[in-house]
């Protein structure tokens, strides 16, 4: 392991300045924050909206669906709910014949490689895994910042109003600010998960030299982005680095106070023990495990005990495992009790779509004869939707601030058209987001109280300059990657 002891105190010691120094955003924005404008999208700002007569999927157990029902958002705030709703000076969003519901949480994408999409080969033979090792060191901070406000942009424009920025390949402090500039553009709500330089060695200690500064600039006394984004830090884990190495990081996230997400395998053999890291103090609401496939029975109890959540990638689940069950999975991380969130992991696996998800998720949740799911229930529409919306809030820390169409939380709501040809008619009102819905039903979507989607086109967003400059980074890469990703 290459560190040292003099290494360790001063990385234990930047980071604890760091934790004291610049507190990150966990949770909900300040007061401060939430009536100031986004200083990075001028024009888009927050406004009083009666959205009138929609069915409202609240995603809150004690109110269900509400059919018929005028949701009033103020301050960037949701004021009331209710049917009859008088707003003096509030614009009136009509959503008759919409389906109003929280926005989408995507709790694991790789935001880095969004511009990456079908690098893969058509005949499977160059999959993820190659591209990425060929192409990761390409990327020029442009690169990343083109990337990120794409997926940002895709996002919003499918109804995802959070989501979890898994950075793992943090390759220098300007890659990182590229990150979030495109952050601060966006107006999406997020975590920026700091990491490390993909296929570092795995004997080798992340040194984290440049968190200080991240949070003392982006994150400080005078943050950029009015209460959106909270920073977080994702770990290699034993996936890619050594037990001994991943533990001296354990120590310095402690050390930071920031909430954590490692990688867990996706097949066998299974490198990580819950149960050591219950024992150890790591586990917790805090501490985000992704895939974990192979998970024994323990180990999901570990997590259930200390409600650590976990973001299931369900397409990452099924293509990179040759000898893992995902349904299986998904049935036994359901038993334990988890916090089961969806996530798309990267563009080269899976599209950042979660209808998609949700449908996906719903069709896999189907018990098996002879198998160890035979007599449990099967998963439900009403299910996976709180597993896109409340349990991925919920999961980063934010479920007090959204996943839900509660009073009180912040106003990231989406209206979804239903008489469009895949919609209509319309029976059940889950049913339909869950089996039928799509990007193109997106009407509206607000986040934080600012509408950056209207009428099916995206306000925030110049999208011809996002899809050029993407366009151009892609096609850099791919060709100085050259053999099978040369165009």
């Amino acid at each position: 392991m290459k560190t040292s002891k003099r290494d360790f105190t001063r990385l234990v010691g930047a980071l604890m300045v760091a934790a004291t120094g610049a507190p990150a955003l966990v949770g909900s924005a300040p007061a401060s924050a939430r009536t100031a404008r986004a200083p990075g999208s001028p024009g888009i700002r927050r406004g009083s909206y009666l959205i009138r007569n929609g069915a409202v999927i609240t995603v809150d157990r004690a109110k269900g669906v509400l059919p018929r029902t005028d949701v009033l958002v103020r301050g960037g705030v949701i004021e009331k709910i209710g049917r009859g709703l008088s707003a003096p000076g509030a614009e009136t969003i009509d959503a008759t014949d919409m389906i109003v519901m929280p926005g989408f949480v995507n709790s694991h994408y790789h935001m880095w490689s969004a511009i990456g999409r079908s690098f893969t080969a058509s005949d499977g033979g160059f999959s993820y895994y190659p591209a990425k090792n060929a192409t990761s060191i390409l990327y020029t901070p442009d690169d990343f910042h083109n990337s990120v406000l794409l997926g940002c942009a895709e996002l919003a424009n499918g109804g995802t109003t959070t989501v979890h920025n898994w950075s793992h390949n943090t390759r220098s402090p300007a890659h990182a600010d590229a990150e979030l500039r495109a952050h601060q553009r966006s107006l999406l709500r997020a975590r920026y998960a700091y990491g490390h330089i993909d296929k570092m060695p795995a004997d080798e200690v992340n040194r984290y030299d440049d968190l200080a500064r991240i949070r003392r600039e982006w994150f400080g006394e005078r943050p950029h982005f009015d209460g959106l984004v909270h920073l977080g830090l994702n770990l290699r884990g034993p996936q890619q680095s050594t037990d001994a190495v991943f533990h001296e990081e354990m120590k310095f996230a402690k050390a930071s106070g920031l909430p954590v997400a490692i990688h867990a395998p996706q097949e066998a053999p299974n490198n990580v023990d819950a149960v050591d890291y219950e024992r150890r103090g790591y586990l917790g609401p805090d501490f985000m495990i992704a895939h974990y496939v192979p998970a024994t029975a323990a180990d999901l109890a570990a997590m259930a005990r200390t409600k650590t959540p976990l973001s299931f990638a369900t397409h990452s689940e099924l293509r990179l495992s040759s000898t893992g069950d995902a349904r299986a999975a998904l049935f036994a991380m359901r038993e334990a009790g988890l916090t089961l969130s969806l996530s798309s992991d990267a563009t080269s696996i899976a599209p950042p779509d979660m209808f998609e998800m949700m449908r996906f998720t719903w069709n896999l949740g189907v018990p098996w004869t002879g198998t160890p799911s035979e007599k449990a229930k099967a998963v439900g529409v009403q299910e996976v939707i709180e597993m896109a919306t409340i349990n991925g809030a919920m999961a980063m820390g934010l479920g007090d601030v959204t996943g839900s169409i509660t009073e009180g939380k912040r106003a990231d709501i989406i209206l979804v058209r239903t008489r469009d040809l895949n919609m209509w008619p319309i029976g059940n009102i889950e049913t339909a987001i869950v089996q039928g819905g799509s990007a193109s039903n997106v009407d509206t979507v607000l986040v934080d109280g600012r509408i950056l989607k209207r009428n099916g086109r995206l306000l925030a967003y110049d999208v011809p300059d996002i899809l050029r400059r993407a366009h151009r980074s892609a096609t850099r890469i791919r060709n100085m990657a050259g053999k099978t990703l040369a165009f």
